[in-house]
């Protein structure tokens, strides 16, 4: 998943600041939940109820493989959604090990 421009392109842009499941992380203004996990590396947030771990699939809304809770709200799909300064996300995951 690649974001819509260079972030580099824009050097004055300020890094916004949101916690997944604790873990702060950064984003750009424009950047979806997922765009900006994806860009960090996180893959998966989810679990379905087989147990398999989801992230993006379809990456514009048609499925339900990226849903996250924000804010205490739950279903938001992460593909959809613009990160905001302080927005808390938690995720259905269990961090093994």
């Amino acid at each position: 998943m690649l974001r819509y421009r260079e972030i580099s392109s824009n050097k004055e842009a300020t890094p916004i600041t949101f916690t997944v499941d604790g873990q702060t992380y950064l984003a750009h203004a424009g950047d979806t939940i997922a765009s900006a996990l994806y860009a960090a590396g996180k893959r998966a947030w989810r679990r379905s109820r087989a147990g398999d771990l989801r992230g993006v699939l379809c990456g514009i809304g048609h499925c339900f493989d990226c849903l996250v809770t924000v804010n205490g709200v739950p279903n938001i799909r992460a593909c959809q959604t613009l990160v905001e300064a302080g927005m808390v996300v938690t995720t259905n995951l269990i961090e093994e090990g």
